[in-house]
């Protein structure tokens, strides 16, 4: 034992000692992405390093920064209402965010996955994929147009029915504006998600699918007991993304509320976003991002500790 021990151990000083010459050898390979690495640096990490730093100062554009140490942060938890009431919103966008990432597109990929025609299957899997080549900004706005409470097409639709006291200002009522924005997607396919979750199905072999059928394990109970376990990997990617997302993001409600009304949509990203450019309170407005750094780096941790600790991951 004792002389594998030192075999492994001269092995690895030797390829120790050996990473400095191996950079060299490839040094044009190096040089080659340097100016990526350069342009990350310059773009992604200085920004963002520079945010955290200025947190802690009182940084208004055309003013000297002041430090002022945890000031912001006391501020933002103290006296900030805004943000107090943007933190429930985002808890509850980021919340139907994961329900929706792990229920509709798995149910849409199961029926494409149980075609047995494969030009049928790959029908589905174009029309699922085309409404991706749309610009988001376009689906936000067509949704705006939905919601309109003076033209719009689902007032137009309700009284159509013979609902017409069901109308209203979808995005003006402080009681349903909310709703409005999640609801908005609807029936919520969207198609890499979809695609995440059948190339998962595919994945799994004939011979575990023809097993399961000859057991009487078929329809919903194969569903259960064979496909969700075997593609846990895809359920633990989109719990990871659809989390992040819903933190971070705030552009539907910048499109089509502003926040509004009154505090009703408003969320983190957006309170960050006015204070920084409709305000110039670029100090507090990092003390924001810092807040929103450190809940998505904590639950980020969380959720790959989970991944890398799972026997099936």
């Amino acid at each position: 034992m004792s002389a594998i021990a030192d075999k492994r151990r001269r092995i690895a000083v030797a390829q120790e000692g050996s990473v400095w010459r191996r950079i060299v050898h490839y040094k044009h390979a190096y040089v080659m992405i340097l100016l990526t690495f350069g342009m990350l640096a310059t773009f992604n990490y200085y920004p963002a390093l520079s945010g955290l730093y200025r947190a802690f100062f009182r940084y208004d554009v055309g003013l000297k920064p002041e430090f002022i140490g945890l000031d912001h942060f006391v501020r933002l938890f103290t006296a900030d209402d805004i943000f107090l009431s943007s933190i429930g919103n985002v808890a509850f966008l980021a919340t139907w965010n994961v329900i929706r990432a792990l229920t509709f597109p798995f149910i849409v990929a199961e029926l494409i996955f149980g075609l047995s025609n494969s030009k049928h299957k790959y029908f589905y899997r174009l029309a699922i994929i085309v409404p991706i080549v749309v610009p988001s900004m376009v689906n936000l706005l067509l949704w705006q147009f939905i919601y309109d409470g003076t033209h719009g097409a689902l007032n137009a639709l309700l009284a159509a029915l013979g609902k017409p006291e069901w109308e209203r200002a979808w995005l003006g009522d402080p009681r349903v504006a909310l709703y409005a924005v999640t609801f908005m997607g609807f029936p919520w396919v969207g198609g890499i998600n979809v695609l995440i979750y059948l190339a998962g199905l595919q994945s799994i072999t004939s011979e575990i699918i023809d097993s399961a059928k000859i057991d009487g394990c078929t329809g919903a109970r194969r569903v259960w007991y064979i496909d969700m376990p075997l593609i846990k990997g895809q359920f633990k990617f989109m719990l990871v993304t659809s989390i992040m997302g819903g933190l971070q993001g705030w552009g539907a409600m910048f499109v089509m509320t502003r926040g509004g009304p009154g505090t009703a949509t408003m969320v983190p990203g957006l309170w960050l976003y006015n204070n920084a450019f409709f305000w110039g309170r670029m100090g507090y407005a990092s003390a924001i991002g810092m807040v929103m750094f450190i809940v998505i780096m904590i639950l980020t941790v969380i959720n790959m500790r989970a991944i890398r600790t799972s026997p099936e991951a």
